[in-house]
């Protein structure tokens, strides 16, 4: 029988990328990748063919020896997840936030797209980036982090026009009911209410819409928002 095919999820441990892990679980082998090495084992624990990837993306020599010891000849499916959401007005965002916000959101991203793509070429496979409602429209207070969002979404578009064989693919979800959220809000000084939002599964179903999507089909975008 011919194996199963590959995902490898960033930003597993929790949220949307707990989320997406389980999905696509059913149909895929996995590699969860993030920091909390207990709470990805614990995520493998529960699904068949997955296992713990634990790595600091933002440290590139560490990124480089984690790819390389999985010697992969193929990737199916790579989602990037993992991400930070620092809020401030432009007037009280220091340099280091802006600097920290764009090396986990845009440039690890990029980093470890550059060490798979031979691997996602062989499978002709795809990359969801879990972006935004942020990398589409800048607020007030979001300065830092719609910017790199912005990016994220330059960063798609231009893998997308240099690699024709991969299917590459910007989700762009609203307000999800996560940890951050919960940080957002209370930065906003409100109260929280996870029943307005919407849910990590739904994110995650549109993930795998995309990495499911018949062969001549190639969806560049998603939008998703609270109903």
């Amino acid at each position: 029988m011919d194996p199963r095919p590959l995902a490898l999820v960033t930003g597993a441990s929790r949220g949307i990328g707990a989320a997406v892990a389980r999905a696509l679980a059913p149909t895929h082998d996995l590699l969860l990748g993030g920091r909390d090495t207990v709470a990805l084992e614990s995520l493998a624990a529960e699904l068949a063919g997955a296992r713990a990837w634990p790595v600091e993306l933002t440290d590139d020599g560490s990124v480089a020896a984690a790819v390389a010891g999985l010697n992969l000849a193929r990737l199916d499916v790579l989602v990037h997840s993992a991400g930070v959401g620092l809020l401030g007005r432009i007037e009280e965002t220091a340099p280091d936030t802006w600097r920290h916000q764009f090396e986990v959101n845009v440039v690890a991203v990029a980093g470890l797209t550059r060490l798979l793509l031979p691997a996602l070429r062989a499978a002709r496979g795809d990359v969801v980036l879990v972006n935004s409602g942020s990398g589409l429209t800048a607020r007030a207070g979001w300065g830092s982090y719609a910017a790199s969002k912005f990016a994220l979404r330059a960063f798609a578009d231009a893998l997308r026009a240099e690699e024709p064989d991969l299917r590459v693919t910007s989700v762009h979800p609203g307000r999800v009911d996560t940890d951050m959220q919960r940080a957002v809000v209370a930065h906003e000084g409100g109260e929280y209410d996870g029943s307005r939002f919407l849910r990590p599964e739904s994110v995650a179903a549109a993930v795998v819409g995309a990495v499911t999507a018949t062969a001549d089909a190639h969806l560049p975008e998603i939008v998703i928002r609270p109903r």
